[in-house]
Formats: C-alpha cells, sequence, structure tokens
C-alpha cells in the first residue's frame, strides 16, 4: 500500500468512526459526512489521473455534485431542526414524534 493510499484510507476510517462512535451534535455527524465524500472525491479522483483514461473523468465531478447536493440538505436539516427543537443534540430528538 503506498503512502498516498494509506493517506486517504485513513481519512475515510477516520471519518467512518467519527461518525460510528462521537454522535453527540447533527453538525459533528454532517462534517463527518463531509470528511468521508472529501476523502473518496480526492482518491478517485487520483485514481482516474492514474488510469489515463477519459472514460472515468466524469465520475469524480459527478460525486462532487453528490456531495454538494448532500451538504444543503444536511444544513438545512440542520436549521430546521435548531429551530424546531432548539437545539442540534441527538439525544434530544425523537423521530418517533412529528
Amino acid at each position: 500500500m503506498t503512502p498516498v493510499h494509506f493517506t486517504f484510507s485513513s481519512a475515510f476510517l477516520l471519518g467512518l468512526t467519527g461518525l460510528a462512535f462521537h454522535r453527540t451534535h447533527l453538525l459533528s455527524a454532517l462534517l463527518c459526512l463531509e470528511g468521508m465524500m472529501l476523502s473518496l472525491f480526492i482518491a478517485l479522483s487520483l485514481w482516474a489521473l492514474q488510469m489515463d483514461s477519459t472514460n472515468f473523468s466524469a465520475c469524480p465531478m459527478l460525486l462532487l455534485a453528490f456531495s454538494a447536493c448532500e451538504a444543503s440538505a444536511g444544513l438545512a436539516l440542520l436549521v430546521a431542526t435548531a429551530r424546531t427543537h432548539g437545539s442540534d443534540r441527538l439525544q434530544n430528538l425523537n423521530l418517533l414524534q412529528c
């Protein structure tokens, strides 16, 4: 495993462990998701550069577009949660109530 692959694998795994174990605030969960998406974007773009193929050149841009949509939906949920519940703590949210 090259140092570049190790760096992006460890960045993705750090985001995944942060998402799994540190779920106190919705904002921290969204930041972990964004870190994971950023490491996937950089790894996919480097992989497309290493393959020297134009077939895979659109994949990183598609992933970046989905990441931007995910970020905007997450921020909209964060604002809606903060307005209705007064906080973004995930323990205070009861998803069974309307």
